[in-house]
């Protein structure tokens, strides 16, 4: 077979494979040089999730009719002063974006520079059929209509329309959220989808495209380095999401979904998340022009970084740092499906009222009390109690300190113990509810990893060492890393192809189930990925190592144990969750409780 050159309308179909793979990324292509031609509001009407129509209005620079003919042609751009290809400072520069929309649609682009007349164009599947003049303020208008008519194999593969307007719609968010001076408003069937107003701050632009909650559930991201900077917000670790679609990356403002940056962004929040858990972030990187590619993909989705390892560690340290700093806190608002778990009687319960007693130190023991009063409300005058059942028991211990004054805590003071699960405290805002178990594996955690940046963690002989019997993988894998569980205080050696010894324990896990700890471990290690670093996967290790080393539900605590648990809370980063993602403590603030009996 001869080598022929192909016609221009197919080669326009061609490259039109590459730019328009939806009406998705049609949009972004023309928001997008609205946006570079200098546009401080944007406007974009879709139908039939964008199948139908797409239309982008602009207050740009626009164009005059010569250089309107000439975007319609191929490689021809206004985005590359110079030929320096590796310098590309604005949105892109594919010249071939709008004839290969033009050659799959009918097209019509309108425009007007400021001081001269208006000049329409309109090209129906890579034929102009008309062109003249056009009234319009300055600017540029340009209406997509019947994407992939004149395509039925490309339109068959499209997905529903409410599908395809997802996309379209995930695509303005990203794109408003990277640029939070310009006004976007975003249009469909009719129905206004969003609005946001122009010079917005970043967090505020990110909130109002996600959650609102997010601004009192975030910390701010501000780091440095080499060149390199790093801003945005990040979602608390308690403030998460089933799917990853709330994540958010761009780099020198283009939005992009990179490999690299969601792999930094997992190793960030590693061990403070569940595994099925995502976080809800926006992160804005700016890199040199020069230290890194953009034009490893036709949409502008992916980018290459000239050193991924600094960039990797970098957004790493940025959010860890942000995260330290967050301290003890976490996702404090109970849901409305909570508090509508506590409900109030209208009447008198048939059974005696329960008696509830305050759990804080006593100076001297309380007294035993045999009967418990049964308060009868049959007669207005006589309230007083009539003594039937007797009570259930409650502790008051003897103290040595007179009790803290809960307005110089912030977790408050502890009251008492629930279901030898739940510690209650009173705070100075409210009323205040942690899980001893999710906490203590926090703090155990974060003793471990304070311990390993001083020189190691102390370490427990035991008496007569364990057999721990494992698949032989599983032991090969523990002798592969007995060296660093040493640096843990895990002493380990091979016992035969099938079982290991272990001869230490970390002091701080105490009496622990040494077996299910070493079975955890070989499991963890099977599922690390090979891209992690040595740092991430001591991590997994430290995290598996305190949850077998943590206070367990189940367990009673004297006032003066859960008090101390409090403070130490206090002053632990990342105590506002445990290892696993969930928080630690809940708060219900005393307007909550007013609401709760009718006070408010």
């Amino acid at each position: 077979m001869s080598i022929r050159r192909l016609p221009e309308h197919l080669v326009n179909r061609i490259a039109a494979g590459e730019v328009v793979e939806r009406p998705a990324s049609a949009l972004k292509e023309l928001v997008e040089n609205a946006i570079d031609a200098g546009a401080t509001r944007i406007a974009v009407k879709l139908s039939g999730g964008g199948t139908d129509l797409i239309e982008v209005t602009d207050d740009g620079c626009g164009m005059s009719p010569p250089e309107m003919a000439l975007a319609l042609e191929r490689h021809a751009t206004s985005k590359l002063p110079d030929d320096e290809i590796d310098q590309v400072t604005t949105l892109g520069f594919r010249g071939e974006a709008l004839p290969s929309i033009a050659s799959v649609a009918r097209m019509s682009l309108e425009s007007r520079v400021r001081g001269a007349e208006g000049w329409h164009r309109i090209v129906d599947n890579g034929e102009v059929v008309s062109e003249g003049p056009a009234a319009l303020p300055p600017g540029t208008r340009i209406r997509v209509e019947s994407l992939f008519a004149r395509v039925p194999a490309r339109r068959k593969f499209l997905r529903s329309p409410r599908a395809e307007y997802a996309a379209s719609l995930d695509v303005m968010k990203r794109l408003a959220m990277a640029r939070p001076d310009i006004a976007f408003s975003v249009e469909h069937d009719g129905r206004k989808a969003f609005h946001v107003q122009g010079n917005e701050s970043g967090p505020e632009r990110v909130a109002g495209l996600t959650d609102r909650a997010l601004a009192e559930n975030s910390v701010a991201i501000d780091f440095e380095r080499e060149g390199l900077v790093l801003g945005g917000v990040a979602g608390l670790p308690t403030f998460n999401r089933g799917v990853a679609d709330h994540q958010y990356l761009f780099v020198n403002g283009r939005p992009v979904k990179d490999r690299l940056l969601i792999g930094a962004l997992r190793g960030a929040y590693a061990e403070m998340l569940a595994r099925d858990r995502h976080p809800v972030v926006a992160l804005f990187l700016d890199v040199p022009p020069d230290q890194v590619d953009v034009n490893v993909h036709p949409a502008k989705t992916e980018v290459r970084f000239r050193d991924p390892a600094l960039v990797r560690g970098m957004i790493v340290s940025g959010l860890r740092r942000a995260l330290d700093e967050a301290g003890h806190r976490s996702v404090q608002r109970p849901s409305e499906a909570a508090l509508g778990m506590w409900t109030s009687e209208t009447s008198p319960p048939p059974a005696p009222a329960p008696q509830l007693w305050d759990a804080e130190p006593a100076f001297t023991p309380a007294p035993q009390y045999s009967p418990a009063p049964s308060y009868n409300y049959s007669s207005v005058q006589d309230r007083r109690p009539s003594f039937a059942a007797p009570p259930p028991l409650a502790r008051a211990e003897p103290a040595i300190a007179p009790v803290p004054q809960s307005v110089q805590h912030p977790l408050g003071v502890a009251r008492g113990q629930v279901a030898k699960t739940y510690i209650v405290a009173e705070a100075e805002d409210g009323l205040v509810l942690v899980d001893q178990h999710a906490a203590h594996e926090r703090l155990v955690l974060e003793r471990m990893r304070r311990a390993m940046s001083e020189g190691g963690v102390a370490s427990q002989g035991l008496l007569v060492p364990e057999v721990v019997e494992l698949d032989e993988p599983g032991c090969d894998r523990l002798e592969a890393r007995a060296g660093e569980l040493s640096d843990f205080g895990l002493d380990i050696e091979r016992f035969g192809p099938h079982a290991v010894l272990v001869r230490a324990v970390p002091a701080a896990l105490g009496k622990g189930d040494v077996h299910a700890l070493v079975t955890d471990l070989a499991d963890e290690l099977a599922s690390f990925d090979e891209a992690l670093s040595l740092k991430e996967k001591l991590d997994h290790v430290a995290a598996t190592m305190a949850c077998h080393g943590s206070v367990r539900a189940g367990r009673v605590l004297s006032v003066a144990e859960m008090n101390a648990l409090l403070r130490e809370m206090e002053v632990t980063p990342h105590s506002g969750q445990c290892n696993h993602g969930r928080p630690t403590w809940v708060k219900l603030a005393h307007g909550d409780i007013e609401k709760l009996f009718g006070r408010k």
